[in-house]
């Protein structure tokens, strides 16, 4: 069932509470405490089970993110009870936390033992930046000793965050994380509280996207019909990555990380079809052990832009490149749209309208998001529109619907093309 905070409250000992959508999650309950757990069955079949932590001092979202983390192991071939045993047998040899284990410590062990170790490299990257930016500009809070830092200690580093409510809700995260890499490890007395999963609870979030400096609020920006014709047929004014990237989103419907990720290895004929295979690893179902790798079919001006780019490839391997011979990323492409904007300081100080994008105010992800709405109004049924764009079923369906949609995926994105051509031509002559 799914999680009622009113029945986990009225949950008798010796009960337990299972977590929709999270296999293993569980919120059993004792005499005195209510303990979020992960029971699972290791490659010889043995039923094991570890404590994540007590709730409601651990929220739903924190105890999910453990899961994911001790799931992650599982999946990996690591048993998670076996090394939390060898966690506890290290710190029993050292009785007592190191003195002054400080925070600057705490932040540095947890991202060369486990950040660097077991997340994708670009959002490794971003983290570790985070995680150092904080240790730069708050070097006395850097010093502390990480068993002295006080709950207000903890909203005062958040606090002055605020104005920027996404990054700082992604701090709060990656330091409760670090925290519980040191209680982990034995490194951190296991008495110190993880104040980080408990302060600003809530309180952290989004107002949307500042244009102009005003907030806009939270949109799903669809683009209509008439906009992405009118963009189609502004394409020559992009730079070849632009221009690509762009019609790719659109013609896929793929998110910017697999587009600007694709290999030459990912592309093959069968049977005189061209496909795009992304593997599982690379997509953002990774962390699912029911997942696939996406398949993609390609037509129209996708296919003409995977058979140009397989002939050009240089030494990096990817297909997608920037003038420096290093990989094209989402990022960089994110920031060209951006850049073309007129509301962007770069479109400010153009001031130029015709050097701006013609249809303004979206973002990559809603090019992805157009494409969807796109099947659905030429009649793509849900499920196979969803499939089409990588998302997982829910947990039942993808149990024992193991169909993998191939003959329907070309079907409907073969009329996505012809469909999106017809925007294209329908105000200008001539395609670029």
């Amino acid at each position: 069932m799914g999680f009622d905070a009113r029945a986990a409250k009225l949950l008798p000992a010796g009960k337990a509470l299972a977590i929709t959508g999270c296999p293993g999650l569980r919120l059993q309950a004792t005499q005195n405490f209510k303990t979020w757990t992960y029971r699972y069955k290791t490659a010889d079949g043995k039923l094991k089970q570890v404590a994540i932590g007590p709730w409601p001092t651990l929220s739903l979202q924190d105890a999910m993110s453990k899961w994911l983390e001790l799931r992650g192991q599982k999946v990996a071939g690591v048993d998670p009870a076996r090394i939390r045993k060898e966690q506890r047998a290290s710190a029993k040899a050292t009785p007592h936390a190191a003195k002054n284990y400080t925070v600057d410590a705490v932040v540095r062990n947890y991202i060369d033992g486990h950040l660097l170790v077991s997340r994708k490299a670009q959002g490794a990257s971003a983290a570790k930046n985070a995680l150092e930016r904080l240790l730069e500009e708050d070097p006395d809070f850097a010093a502390m000793d990480a068993a002295q830092v006080t709950r207000g200690q903890c909203f005062s580093v958040l606090d002055k965050r605020k104005g920027r409510p996404t990054a700082a809700a992604k701090l709060r995260s990656l330091l409760g994380s670090a925290w519980d890499y040191g209680l982990d490890s034995g490194k951190l007395d296991g008495n110190t509280p993880n104040w980080w999963r408990q302060v600003m609870r809530g309180r952290l979030k989004s107002k949307g996207k500042v244009i102009g400096g005003q907030h806009i609020g939270r949109r799903r920006r669809v683009l209509n019909e008439s906009e992405v014709g009118e963009l189609l047929r502004w394409l020559p004014n992009l730079h070849a990555n632009g221009r690509d990237g762009l019609v790719m989103y659109l013609w896929t419907g793929t998110r910017g990380s697999e587009i600007f990720g694709m290999r030459p290895e990912y592309i093959s004929q069968e049977r005189g079809e061209w496909w795009w295979t992304i593997p599982k690893e690379e997509t953002k179902n990774a962390r699912h052990e029911l997942a696939e790798d996406l398949r993609v079919p390609l037509f129209g001006r996708a296919l003409e832009i995977v058979q140009r780019r397989l002939e050009t490839v240089g030494k990096s391997g990817w297909l997608f490149e920037n003038g420096k011979g290093e990989q094209y990323a989402q990022h960089d492409f994110s920031g060209y749209i951006y850049d073309l904007q007129s509301y962007s300081p770069k479109g400010k100080r153009r001031n130029n309208p015709e050097t701006n994008l013609p249809v303004g105010d979206w973002t990559p992800h809603n090019l992805r998001r157009t494409s969807r709405t796109m099947l659905a109004s030429i009649g793509c049924p849900s499920e196979i529109a969803e499939a089409i764009i990588g998302h997982m079923p829910d947990e039942i369906e993808a149990t024992y619907n193991l169909h993998s949609y191939d003959a329907e995926r070309r079907h409907w994105l073969q009329r996505l093309d012809a469909h999106i051509e017809a925007l294209a031509a329908a105000g200008a002559p001539a395609r670029p």
